[in-house]
C-alpha cells in the first residue's frame, strides 16, 4: 500500500507517495543531508549548491553500482558453489 510522505530535505520541501518503509526514507533523508554537508564542508564554498548536489549523487551513483557489482559476484560465487555442492551429491 502507498502512503503519502512530506518533508524537508535540504531545506526543500517535497512531497510524494510509496511504499517504502517512513523509517527508510528518513533514514535517507538523513544520509543525504549528511553527505551534502560534508561536500559542503570539504568544498570550502567553491561550489555552489546544484554542483554540491550533482557531485552527491554522482557518489552515491557510484556506491550503488560497486554495491551492485559486489552483489553480483557473490550471486554467482554461490551459483558456482551450489553447483559443484549438487556435482558431488
Amino acid at each position: 500500500m502507498h502512503s503519502f510522505h512530506r518533508f524537508n530535505v535540504l531545506g526543500t520541501a517535497i512531497s510524494f507517495r510509496t511504499e517504502s518503509d517512513p523509517a527508510l526514507i528518513e533514514e535517507a533523508r538523513d544520509i543525504v543531508e549528511e553527505r551534502y554537508k560534508e561536500l559542503q564542508e570539504r568544498s570550502g564554498g567553491r561550489y555552489g549548491r546544484d554542483e554540491l548536489l550533482s557531485f552527491l549523487v554522482l557518489g552515491v551513483a557510484d556506491e550503488l553500482l560497486k554495491t551492485q557489482q559486489s552483489l553480483q559476484e557473490v550471486e554467482e560465487r554461490l551459483a558456482n558453489m551450489l553447483r559443484r555442492i549438487e556435482e558431488a551429491s
